[in-house]
């Protein structure tokens, strides 16, 4: 499995609608929500080979009430 991390910028007033609805779609393992730029922080994993601009563009970008994403992909875990 490929972990990675989106920072999810929410309309405004939408974080907790945005936050459950990925819940909901059972496809983060971890939600947070935090401060400054970004409202959500979220880690996913993905099957070898899957290409994760199409997971996030399709899975996580078409979820109502998301206004920006920034995606971090990660190398290695200490």
């Amino acid at each position: 499995m490929i972990p990675f991390f989106v920072q999810i910028k929410c309309q405004l007033g939408k974080s907790y609608e945005v936050a459950n609805a990925l819940a909901d779609a059972e496809i983060a393992s971890e939600i947070y929500s935090t401060a400054g730029e970004f409202d959500l922080l979220c880690k996913f994993y993905v099957e070898q080979g899957v290409d994760i601009g199409h997971f996030v563009n399709e899975k996580v970008q078409a979820i109502s009430g998301i206004q920006d994403t920034r995606t971090i992909i990660t190398f290695k875990a200490f």
